[in-house]
């Protein structure tokens, strides 16, 4: 079985709250049960954090354990070359990481259509609520094999 960190980034905390037009009404926890009923056969561990510094740990984590990553970079996306460079290490490596976003940034504000980090990820799912996570697990677990 293979192990998937779940990373969330800044605001993601406030899910079911946070603007729900864009984001929906449902909260990590909410999240958490959907992934583990799921059952992919996959050992995954959600985390969300405000700190890009964290974040950034988690992704060296990842990197030492040889852990595949779901990241949704929330606000990071557009901006955090410190969480790129910790990205490229991670995929350089040979590991997965799939960059997801609960919404679709490009029909968005404009300063959301450019991400720093999907062009070092292995790929992006976007747009498609919590099934963006869904899809990246499914991803992973196929490849992981």
């Amino acid at each position: 079985m293979g192990k998937v960190l779940v990373l969330n980034g800044p605001n993601l905390g406030q899910l079911g709250s946070r603007e729900p037009e864009v984001y929906g009404t449902q909260d990590l926890a909410a999240l958490r049960e959907l992934i583990v009923a799921e059952d992919s056969g996959l050992d995954i561990d959600l985390r969300q954090t405000d700190s890009e510094a964290e974040l950034i740990g988690w992704l060296h984590e990842a990197k030492q354990s040889s852990a595949s990553v779901i990241l949704n970079p929330a606000a990071f996306t557009h901006y955090s070359y410190a969480l790129r460079d910790a990205v490229a290490m991670f995929t350089a490596a040979g590991h997965i990481l799939v960059e997801i976003h609960i919404s679709n940034p490009y029909s968005r504000e404009e300063f959301r259509h450019n991400s720093v980090i999907s062009g070092v990820s292995t790929g992006v799912i976007a747009g498609f609520g919590f099934d963006s996570y869904l899809l990246a697990l499914e991803l992973i677990r196929r490849r992981l094999g």
